[in-house]
């Protein structure tokens, strides 16, 4: 049972969780072919679906929490198990020293939310356990929120910088050349 308490933070979690996962989308529409195309960048995939999957937890939890009367252990839970394996399925066999942080970070997070569950379905009047569940999606934000920034760094690298200089000194210097009337 979620005290009415907190029904404000887990409102704000799951607006602030749903509006970002639309910019999620929007990014990857805005950029398809770097981030899910046939040629994308298997990184630029692996970040999105991380960041997916934070966004996705922290929703469908803080949605779960607003249900008045319900036990919120069941449904977190289900959302830290699935959470944990797509992480594991994600960055086993895709080792990499950048991101051994951020997946440690993750395991930390669903794990942690996971035992906060667990003890819910135990112990479902005890109130300590909506702050701990509260800390533990600020985690989950955390870590959809740095995947997400490393996307948008991972799909900006190698853009043609060379193309826009170009293209501005142009402007630049047809605006230099052209005769305006003078006063």
């Amino acid at each position: 049972m979620v005290p009415s308490d907190y029904s404000s933070f887990f409102d704000a979690a799951s607006q602030a969780a749903g509006a970002l996962i639309g910019l999620l989308f929007v990014v990857i529409a805005l950029n398809p072919g770097k981030i899910v195309g046939d040629r994308a960048e298997p990184t630029s995939r692996r970040l999105a679906a991380s960041s997916f999957t934070g966004l996705v937890n922290a929703f469908f939890v803080s949605l779960l929490a607003l249900i008045p009367g319900h036990n919120i252990g069941i449904g977190a839970a289900i959302m830290a198990v699935l959470s944990l394996f797509h992480t594991l399925q994600l960055h086993l066999g895709h080792p990499g020293a950048r991101h051994i942080v951020v997946f440690m970070v993750s395991l930390l997070a669903y794990g942690g939310e996971l035992a906060v569950a667990i003890a819910f379905v135990l112990r479902p009047h005890d109130t300590d356990l909506v702050t701990d569940l509260a800390f533990v999606l600020i985690g989950c934000f955390a870590v959809a929120l740095s995947r997400a920034w490393q996307l948008m760094e991972s799909t900006t690298v190698g853009t043609d910088n060379a193309a826009t200089a170009n293209a501005a000194t142009a402007d630049t210097n047809a605006a230099a050349t052209t005769d305006t009337p003078k006063a």
